[in-house]
């Protein structure tokens, strides 16, 4: 198995800052090919934070058109995590962005 590291993106909108504030749920984008089990130690090892739990939505990469060949693509799929932490945790650094 390779080492191998996960990159979290914040995803910050409307709705997850609102669920940041109100539910203790942050938002994160991560590669498709990462678990739930992975994506909760990364949470926890970067934030030191306790992950009560970790639900998972896939995003479909859009169409976009190569601009010498015009020929249609596809971009990469992507995870959209939502991770609830122990209540009394709170991860400052997704609020300031």
């Amino acid at each position: 198995m390779r080492n191998k590291t996960i990159e979290l993106q914040p995803m910050v909108s409307e709705k997850s800052y609102a669920m940041a504030n109100a539910n203790n749920k942050y938002t994160f984008l991560v590669e498709r090919y990462n678990n739930k089990i992975e994506v909760a130690k990364a949470v926890e090892s970067k934030y030191k934070v306790k992950v009560e739990s970790v639900n998972s939505v896939v995003k479909p990469g859009k169409m976009k058109r190569d601009l010498k060949t015009y020929k249609p693509r596809r971009e990469r799929d992507m995870v959209k995590v939502i991770v609830t932490l122990k209540k009394g945790d709170k991860i400052n650094e997704f609020l300031k962005i």
